[in-house]
């Protein structure tokens, strides 16, 4: 099987705040960028024991997050995507999946929950809230292409769930944040739901080793993880106020692709 491994940073166990962790040039970036690496070779070395025969790995963190020296030799990395989404997947992946993913905007007890940035406040498509996982997994869909497997904090693998029925995930911390902080500006809401119980890095990489083979081997035998998309598609995207700016609301549609969707520009009005 060939497969595609979405990744991201903010996911990851040990991986603490934004500020500190995951912005080039902080204190703990570059220890952030091994502990993804190991988790993304962990899941690596379980999707090729339970027969993955091809792996591309994509560095989906803004500034860039894997460690190209540490990471498995067997995989290819890709870093940018010039042609927009689906961020070079195509109908030549029999699977799609994720390591290090955080959940959407405004989840409860999630850890450095967000879409596409802090400035958002939510992001649905035909009136479905989706994150980052739930538009890639959305991509994935149009191609034909199924979602099996997840890592990343407890609120996501709730979120995957949700959307995937069947996919396997393994969550490596959870977020211990009540509320959700819609009504945040950007600069409070990056700030927030900062606190998380964590694995041990060592314990999440073996859950997520072992994780990883029970989904390949589940999809070498059973039909899951092929999301149904029903046109036409309409984005509706509410984003939060800044220093400059008050809060906006972007409305866009597609009669038949979602991808095409996700490719168009936001226009931006304010939201009454």
């Amino acid at each position: 099987m060939k497969l595609y491994l979405m990744t991201d940073l903010e996911g990851v166990a040990g991986v603490m705040n934004f500020e500190d962790w995951c912005t080039p040039g902080t204190r703990y970036y570059e220890l952030a960028k091994e502990f993804l690496t190991l988790e993304v070779n962990a899941a690596v070395a379980g999707f090729f024991e339970g027969g993955a025969t091809e792996i591309t790995v994509a560095d989906g963190h803004g500034p860039g997050a894997i460690s190209p020296k540490l990471l498995d030799r067997r995989v290819e990395l890709m870093r940018g995507w010039p042609t927009g989404w689906p961020a070079l997947l195509n109908d030549s992946y029999d699977a799609v999946a994720w390591v290090g993913q955080h959940a959407k905007a405004g989840t409860e007890y999630a850890h450095l929950a967000h879409t596409q940035s802090f400035n958002y406040v939510d992001l649905s498509v035909n009136g479905l809230s989706i994150g980052e996982f739930g538009q890639f997994a959305m991509c994935a869909g149009e191609l034909g292409v199924r979602a099996i497997f997840g890592a990343g904090d407890e609120a996501f693998t709730r979120e995957a769930v949700a959307l995937v029925p069947g996919i396997e995930t393994v969550s490596v911390k959870r977020g211990t944040t009540p509320g959700k902080g819609d009504e945040m500006t950007t600069d409070q809401y990056r700030r927030r739901n900062t606190g998380a119980i964590h694995l041990h890095p060592e314990t999440a990489c073996e859950r997520i080793r072992e994780g990883a083979m029970r989904a390949i081997q589940r999809a070498r035998k059973e039909d899951f993880g092929q999301i149904e998309l029903t046109p036409p598609f309409e984005r509706i995207c509410r984003f939060r106020s800044t220093a400059d700016q008050p809060r906006t609301i972007a409305r866009e549609s597609h009669p038949s692709s979602f991808i095409a969707l996700m490719n168009m520009p936001y226009e931006r009005e304010p939201e009454m």
